[in-house]
């Protein structure tokens, strides 16, 4: 068995992302599942102000918050007399790539560039690949990005395609590959051949980034309306996104409720060959979203800094339908033409506004851009080409991979809540897995953080696993 064999390479993993990052995670393990997390995000030794001023350099962030008051006046006429919230948007489209990954992005090769490294590399199929080339252009530094494109036909989802376009426009070498177990192995030699930094999703750099997303929103609300935010929501899939911007609100002293929001893809499978182009969304959906929140440590990276079940006070799920109609309001109601990924929070928001009261202001997040392969009429042109049947009626009626249904009216638009207690008891199952010992105070404590539950909580879940009284997950 050769040295680049597939099981060698994957043997070597640990070593690899040890040099890649650098970033020594061993020094934060407390033993059994528990580490020191604020220790492993206080490491790159940077305050919130010297990382905005970093982001500033690279063009990035400061970006507007524009309020929509067509969107809220059409939410306030499916709500009860004197609700219906103020719903804002943080407009990260402005950003130099088109979207808040940009963030995660400047701090990462900001922390490449410093630590001696000669360029950088990241796997992923969405913004982040060109965010990370934008940033790389601008710090003089080598890009590679590689990306999950094809399936075993060679057709590529339109999203994505275009994606390789706008990294490739920004100077970078793009990788494409087929979907399956190879991009982690190919990213991993690429890693070790190169001697590259690994712009991860998940390290501190990065999620730290995120973090001035999170506390200029609060200031901006606070200067224009006297006021901290009522709700924030975040679309999820990773959990940095989530994670980033509740630290950076907690940091500028604010306390208000963050909801997570995904595009429900359940019964889709995110590596398998044949439901690859049968999903109009690669990012902000359940199939990231989901497990990613019950065990963040899938990354690529050690320990992940992304850890949104400690952060999110809610979690609702939208499917693609509605996400494509409310793209559209967006553009028709408000003249703004954004991707589809921020417009799952703002879907999100068109239900959870309607349960605040009229003063209240709540605040989505983000957007992206949008283009020729992210706009939602080339993904149900595509989705109809792939198998998918597109009609119009209830959006219940929807079934990932096979229907899309596209609402009515505004009125069908519905948020459905996740059960975050479910949630809380996977993760707590997946961090002990294997373990037939009942952990110690240190681990409950820190399960306790991780969840955000109480021990009695935790205690009951585990008892339930160890008697093998659980679910299947």
């Amino acid at each position: 068995m050769g040295a680049d064999s597939y099981l060698q390479v994957m043997a070597r993993r640990g070593d690899i992302m040890k040099s890649a990052v650098g970033l020594d995670y061993s020094r934060f393990e407390r033993g059994g599942c528990a580490f020191d997390y604020e220790a492993m995000m206080a490491a790159c030794g940077m305050g919130l102000d010297e990382v905005a001023q970093v982001l500033r350099g690279f063009g990035v962030g400061d970006t507007p918050l524009a309020e929509l008051k067509n969107v809220t006046a059409l939410a306030r006429r499916y709500a009860a007399p004197g609700f219906g919230a103020r719903i804002l948007v943080k407009d990260e489209a402005c950003n130099p790539s088109g979207s808040f990954k940009a963030r995660r992005a400047a701090l990462s090769v900001h922390m490449a560039k410093k630590l001696g490294y000669p360029g950088v590399i990241t796997a992923t199929s969405g913004n982040y690949g060109a965010a990370v080339a934008s940033c790389c252009a601008k710090a003089g530094l080598r890009c590679i990005v590689v990306q999950e494109c094809y399936d075993s036909r060679g057709v590529g989802q339109p999203e994505i395609v275009e994606k390789a376009r706008k990294c490739e426009a920004f100077g970078a070498e793009v990788v494409q590959l087929s979907v399956g177990p190879e991009l982690f192995y190919v990213f991993l030699r690429l890693l070790e051949e190169t001697g590259y930094f690994n712009a991860s999703l998940y390290t501190p750099y990065a999620v730290l980034g995120v973090e001035t997303l999170g506390q200029e929103l609060v200031a901006q609300c606070r200067a224009r309306f006297g006021k901290d935010p009522d709700l924030v929501v975040a679309t999820n899939a990773g959990g940095g996104n989530l994670t980033g911007t509740a630290r950076g609100m907690e940091k500028a002293g604010c306390g208000a409720p963050l909801a997570a929001a995904s595009v429900d893809l359940r019964g889709l499978h995110m590596a398998s060959d044949g439901q690859f182009n049968r999903k109009s969304f690669t990012t902000g959906h359940t199939g990231f979203g989901m497990p990613f929140t019950t065990w963040p440590d899938r990354s690529d990276v050690p320990r992940s800094a992304a850890r949104p079940l400690r952060y999110m006070d809610r979690y609702v799920t939208l499917s693609q339908g509605e996400v494509f109609y409310v793209t559209e309001m967006l553009a028709v109601l408000e003249g703004m033409e954004r991707g589809p990924a921020g417009n799952t929070s703002l879907a999100a928001a068109f239900c959870l506004a309607r349960e605040l009261p009229e003063d209240a202001l709540l605040v989505v997040q983000e957007t992206e851009y949008t283009g020729a392969g992210k706009h939602q009429n080339a993904q149900l042109s595509f989705a109809r080409r792939s198998g998918v049947e597109v009609s119009v009626g209830d959006p219940a009626g929807e079934e990932p991979g096979k229907r899309i249904v596209l609402p009515e009216h505004p009125g069908q638009i519905r948020a459905r809540d996740v059960d975050l207690g479910r949630l809380r008891a996977s993760l707590i199952r997946n961090a002990l897995a294997g373990r037939k010992d009942r952990p110690g105070e240190a681990e409950i404590a820190f399960l306790m953080e991780e969840t955000r539950a109480d021990a009695g909580f935790v205690r009951k879940t585990i008892d339930d696993m160890l008697e093998g009284h659980h679910e299947p997950q």
